[in-house]
C-alpha cells in the first residue's frame, strides 16, 4: 500500500515562501513520475509541477519561475519550493505519484493572505 504524506503548508503573506514535502512510504524509484497538483473549492485539480524518474521537470504556466520541484531518492521525498507567493496560489496542494496506478496524498493547505 503506497502512502504519500504531504507537509509544509500554512498561512503565508504575499511574496513569501514555503517548502512543501511529500514523503512516500517506500522507494520513490518505483514511480515513473511524481508531482504536485492544487485545487480550490469548486474547481478542477490543476497541474503545478512534475518530476520524472530521471529528474526531468515540467511546470504549470502560472508557476513557472516561482516554483521548483525536486526529489531526494535517499529520503523518498519530493519537494516543492514555492517563492513569490500570490493570493491566487491559495489552494490545497496534493502530491501525486504514478507507477502502474495513480496515488494521491491527502493534501496540504496553502493560504496566501496579508
Amino acid at each position: 500500500q503506497v502512502q504519500l504524506v504531504e507537509s509544509g503548508g500554512g498561512l503565508v503573506q504575499p511574496g513569501g515562501s514555503l517548502r512543501l514535502s511529500c514523503a512516500a512510504s517506500g522507494s520513490i524509484a518505483r514511480f515513473s513520475i511524481m508531482g504536485w497538483y492544487r485545487q480550490v473549492p469548486g474547481k478542477q485539480r490543476d497541474l503545478v509541477a512534475t518530476i520524472s524518474r530521471g529528474s526531468m521537470t515540467n511546470y504549470g504556466d502560472s508557476v513557472k519561475g516561482r516554483f521548483t520541484i525536486s526529489r531526494n531518492n535517499t529520503k523518498n521525498t519530493v519537494y516543492l519550493q514555492i517563492n513569490s507567493l500570490k493570493p491566487e496560489d491559495t489552494a490545497v496542494y496534493y502530491c501525486h505519484a504514478r507507477d502502474y496506478l495513480d496515488y494521491w496524498g491527502q493534501g496540504t493547505q496553502v493560504t496566501v493572505s496579508s
